[in-house]
């Protein structure tokens, strides 16, 4: 790995691999076909990785390996079709990787939606929910049998800032009993994706690295839903926010290139030495305390107990169970 500081939140994916030798190393991501997915497919396969790109439109990440490989020519990638709103797609893919694949060293959980009208994915949850904490949920467990081959395997799943929006509905996850508010439920689904990766570390004991990852303010496809009322509305909360934390009223998002965006999902699944962060909550290539800033979180998020419920929650929800993966 380059030396890059920690507190460095411009490290870009090239500088935090460096000259990294991956070749022997598996890597499924989801929501590669644009984004932070395509870059860290691009970082990782430059260094001679095999990345599983994994994304909902094949046209569309068809088109990023395109763009991959004009600039990685021997890039080893191979196409999946992957749509985590709908639970049987889920389970196809992970049937299919199993067929394809001999382990998997890494799964990042990087796909997502963001303050999306209200809606429901095809099982009937919560469009937000379902889609950013739930697929990532039924996905992992399906794959933990080729995770289970790997040496060394790991789990990051992206988080957000947004977490700070809301902590998870245990009573109400869907929906059902209160109005619908698109950053609240964006924000339960964040705080939801990382009491997952906590909670992931815990039952597996060691035997498997899990994070989760703040990223950073970043224009993507991820923003696609977003009306300029609700950026301003976005904006609002982050000073609020800041202000609240002694931020200062002017403080409010900061926001990074996808090229510095990807860094810290990159650095959690390849950064030798991070068992003691195991299950925490990073950002900007470095760990998190309780506090404000990018480099801090919400205390909420290292509730061992809401986690433990969320998980049990998870498995009736989508059917599955973590001691039968």
């Amino acid at each position: 790995m380059a030396g890059v500081s920690e507190s460095d939140r411009e490290s870009t994916v090239d500088e935090v691999l460096g000259g990294s030798d991956l070749s022997s190393r598996v890597f499924v991501v989801t929501g590669s076909s644009s984004g932070l997915g395509e870059e860290s497919a691009r970082g990782l396969s430059a260094r001679g990785a095999h990345v599983a790109m994994a994304a909902r439109d094949p046209v569309k990440n068809a088109e990023a390996v395109e763009r991959i490989r004009a600039s990685v020519p021997d890039a080893d990638l191979s196409i999946h079709e992957l749509d985590l709103a709908d639970l049987s797609s889920v389970a196809r893919f992970a049937e299919r990787a199993a067929g394809s694949l001999d382990r998997v060293d890494v799964l990042i959980n990087n796909a997502g939606v963001m303050c999306c009208g209200e809606g429901r994915t095809a099982d009937g949850f919560e469009t937000q929910f379902g889609t950013n904490h739930l697929g990532h949920f039924a996905l992992t467990l399906r794959l933990m049998p080729l995770l289970r081959r790997s040496e060394s395997p790991r789990v990051v799943t992206l988080s957000s800032g947004g977490h700070r929006i809301a902590d998870v509905d245990l009573a109400d996850p869907n929906f059902e009993a209160t109005p619908y508010d698109g950053w609240i439920a964006y924000g339960r689904s964040k705080s939801a994706n990382a009491h997952f990766a906590a909670e992931l570390a815990r039952r597996c004991g060691g035997g498997l690295l899990s994070f989760s990852v703040h990223p950073g303010a970043i224009v993507t496809q991820l923003g696609r839903h977003l009306t300029p009322e609700l950026i301003d509305e976005l904006m609002a909360r982050a000073r609020a926010s800041a202000s609240g934390q002694g931020g200062g009223s002017g403080a409010g998002l900061r926001f990074k290139s996808v090229e510095a965006g990807a860094a810290t999902q990159v650095w959690a699944a390849t950064a030798p030495d991070l068992g003691a962060h195991n299950g925490q909550y990073l950002a900007d290539c470095g760990p998190t305390a309780p506090g404000p800033g990018d480099r801090g979180h919400e205390p909420w998020i290292d509730d061992a107990a809401t986690a433990g419920q969320l998980w049990e929650l998870s498995e009736r929800l989508v059917g599955l169970s973590f001691s039968d993966s």
